[in-house]
C-alpha cells in the first residue's frame, strides 16, 4: 500500500481512472483497444506505474461504461448492455442520477470486496501451482485456451479456428530450442515473431475504428440529472442487491474465458427471481442497476486471479495486460508472486486506491463526464488512428510494425462483420510460446515419452477436463436438428 500511495504510482492511477471512464463513456472503444494503444508508454514508466496506470483504465471503463446506457440507451461496454434495460427507463423517468449514484456506489463496494478477496485467493492458488512441473503446466494452459474458446456461445467453431490460427502466429520466429528460423518466410522483421503489440492495436483498435464507421453516431444527452442519492427503501433494495451481486460477480470471474456480460445477466436475472415485484425490472427498477453494476465491478477483479496466479488471461483485456506484463520483463504465473511481491503487491493494493478515485471522479462529477458525448465522433476516431499508428511505430521504430498493425485491423474488420471474437486469438497468440515450450521441457525429460501427461494425476485430470470442456462446447454440433413445426393457418 506505501508503494501504490507513492506520489508518482497515485498519478498514474489517476491518469487511468480518467483515460478508464473515457473509454467507458465512448461507445465502442473498449478497454483492449485503449491498453493497447497505450503500451509503448510503458516502456518508460517501469512496471510498477506501467501496470497500475492500464489496471485502472481496465476497471476503470466498467464505470464510464455505465453513463452512456443509462442517459443514451448505449451501452459503452458489452459488459453494460445489461444496465440498459432499468438504467434508461429511470433517466426517462428523471431518476438518472439516482442511478448513476447507486451504479457508482455499487462498483465501489464491489470493487474493494472483490480486491480483499482476491487478496485472500491469490496467495493459495499461487502456493499451489507452485508445484506444478512442466507436464502440469502444459495441461493446465491448454485447459485455460480450451475454456477461453468455448465460452464463446454458438460460435465454437469459429472460436476454435481462431485458436489455432494465433497458435500458429506464436510459432513464427526463430525456433527456441535449434535457434533457426521457422515460417517466417525469409523476412528478417519475423526472426523475433510476429509482435502482440502490434496485433491487439490492429484487432481491437484499427478494426474497431473501421467497424464504428458504419454505425450511427451517439445522440447527444438531453436528460438532466437530478439528486444521485436514492430514496430510503430504494436504499434497502439496493444494499442486499449489491451484495449478491458482487458475490455472483466474483464467483464466475474466476473462471478463465468467462465473459463479463455474463455475471451481470446472471446476477440479473436472480435479483429478478427473488425480488417480489419482479414486474417493476425493465421498467426503471433501481436494484436491477444495482447488482448488474456490482456484478459487472467484482467480475473484473476476480478476472485477474487466473491471470495473476495461473498466468492465463480470460479475456481480450487481460491478454493485452499480460502482454504488457512480459514486455516489462514480467511474466504473470505462478511465479509471479515469488519472484516478485513487490510488484504485484503493489499492483493489488492500487485497485482499493483506483477504485477510491473512480467513485470521487464519477460520483459528483458524473455530469462533466456526460459532456464527452457531446463531441463529434470523426475527431475522435481520427484521434484514435493517429495514436494508433504513432503506438505502433515507436515500439522499434519500424515501419513494419505499421504494416502489421493495419493488417491485423483488417483482419479486425472482417471478423467483426463475421461477428467472430478476436479474443481467442489474441490469447493464443500469447500461451502458443508458453504451451511450446511446457511441452518440449516435458517431453525433453520424459525422453520424448507422450505418456507422461497421463501418468501423474494433476495432468492426467486436467487434461480429462479439458476434454469435457471441448465435448461440452460442441455437443450442439452433434445433435440432430429438429424439424420445424408447420404452421397452422386460419
Amino acid at each position: 500500500m506505501a508503494t501504490a500511495l507513492q506520489p508518482s504510482n497515485l498519478l498514474f492511477a489517476l491518469l487511468g481512472s480518467v483515460l478508464g471512464t473515457l473509454v467507458g463513456v465512448l461507445p465502442g472503444l473498449g478497454p483492449a483497444a485503449a491498453m493497447a494503444i497505450l503500451i509503448p508508454l510503458t516502456y518508460e514508466i517501469g512496471p510498477v506505474p506501467a501496470i497500475i496506470m492500464l489496471s485502472a483504465i481496465y476497471y476503470g471503463t466498467q464505470y464510464g461504461g455505465t453513463i452512456t446506457s443509462v442517459l443514451v440507451n448505449v451501452p459503452g461496454e458489452s459488459t453494460t448492455v445489461v444496465t440498459c434495460l432499468d438504467g434508461h427507463p429511470l433517466a426517462k423517468q428523471g431518476r438518472a442520477g439516482a442511478a448513476l449514484g447507486i451504479a457508482a456506489i455499487g462498483s465501489l463496494f464491489a470493487g474493494i470486496v472483490g480486491t480483499l478477496a482476491l487478496m485472500v485467493v491469490a496467495v493459495p492458488l499461487s502456493a499451489l501451482a507452485l508445484r506444478f512441473g512442466p507436464v502440469e503446466m502444459f495441461a493446465l494452459l491448454v485447459l485455460g485456451l480450451t475454456l477461453v474458446a468455448s465460452f464463446r456461445g454458438r460460435s465454437v467453431l469459429p472460436a476454435i479456428a481462431m485458436t489455432l490460427l494465433g497458435l500458429m502466429l506464436g510459432l513464427v520466429g526463430l525456433d527456441p530450442v535449434q535457434g533457426v528460423p521457422r515460417f517466417t518466410f525469409g523476412a528478417p522483421n519475423l526472426f523475433d515473431g510476429v509482435q502482440l503489440v502490434p496485433v491487439v492495436m490492429g484487432l481491437f483498435g484499427v478494426g474497431e475504428l473501421l467497424s464504428s464507421l458504419q454505425r450511427r453516431p451517439v445522440k447527444p444527452m438531453t436528460t438532466r440529472l437530478n439528486s444521485l442519492l436514492p430514496t430510503r427503501p430504494e436504499a434497502r433494495l439496493a444494499t442486499r442487491a449489491i451484495g449478491r451481486g458482487t458475490g455472483v460477480g466474483f464467483a464466475l470471474g474466476l473462471v478463465p474465458g468467462m465473459a463479463g456480460i455474463v455475471p451481470t445477466f446472471v446476477a440479473y436475472a436472480l435479483e429478478k427471481r427473488l425480488s417480489r415485484h419482479p414486474e417493476r425490472f425493465g421498467h426503471g427498477a433501481l436494484e436491477g442497476v444495482a447488482t448488474v453494476e456490482a456484478a459487472n465491478n467484482a467480475h473484473a477483479q476476480a478476472s485477474m486471479v487466473p491471470l495473476l496466479t495461473l498466468g492465463i488471461p480470460g479475456t481480450a483485456t487481460l491478454a493485452v495486460m499480460m502482454g504488457a506484463f512480459m514486455i516489462n520483463g514480467v511474466t504473470p504465473g505462478p511465479f509471479l508472486f515469488r519472484d516478485h511481491p513487490d510488484l504485484v503487491w503493489a499492483v493489488i493494493a492500487s485497485f482499493l486506491v483506483g477504485n477510491v478515485i473512480l467513485f470521487v471522479l464519477n460520483f459528483p462529477l458524473v455530469g462533466i463526464w456526460a459532456q464527452v458525448l457531446r463531441i463529434p465522433q470523426r475527431y475522435l476516431q481520427a484521434g484514435i488512428l493517429l495514436f494508433c499508428v504513432i503506438g505502433a511505430y515507436s515500439l522499434r521504430q519500424s515501419g513494419f510494425d505499421v504494416l502489421t498493425m493495419l493488417v491485423f485491423g483488417l483482419l479486425g474488420f472482417v471478423l467483426k462483420q463475421l461477428d467472430w471474437s478476436a479474443v481467442p486469438l489474441v490469447i493464443a497468440v500469447i500461451l502458443g510460446p508458453l504451451i511450446e515450450r511446457s511441452l518440449r521441457a516435458a517431453l525433453s525429460l520424459s525422453d520424448g515419452d507422450i505418456a507422461v501427461f497421463v501418468t501423474t494425476p494433476i495432468s492426467a485430470a486436467l487434461l480429462v477436463l479439458t476434454a469435457f470442456v471441448l465435448l461440452w462446447a460442441l455437443r450442439g454440433l452433434f445433435r440432430p436438428s429438429r424439424p420445424a413445426r408447420p404452421v397452422l393457418r386460419p
